[in-house]
């Protein structure tokens, strides 16, 4: 088969998966609001800051090691 062909079957494939996906995942339906105003939904909250900073400071700490990895290469050449 041509390239051409091999593209367009991709492509229709790919939008296929697309269009499925969207179908499957639609959104939940709100809470109920009867009473007071919870904070979150449902009631046992769990907080993801922590879990979000310490991915942050893996990443910085991660990017620095490189970038001095690549400095201290630069050098000794």
């Amino acid at each position: 088969m041509q390239s051409k062909t091999i593209f367009l079957y991709r492509l229709f494939f790919l939008a296929l998966l697309m269009v499925t996906a969207v179908t499957i995942c639609e959104a939940a339906p709100a809470p109920p609001t009867t009473g007071g105003d919870p904070t979150c939904w449902p009631p046992p909250c769990v907080p993801i800051d922590g879990g979000i900073g310490l991915l942050l400071a893996a990443g910085v700490f991660f990017g620095g090691k490189k970038m001095h990895d690549s400095v201290k290469g630069q050098k000794t050449r």
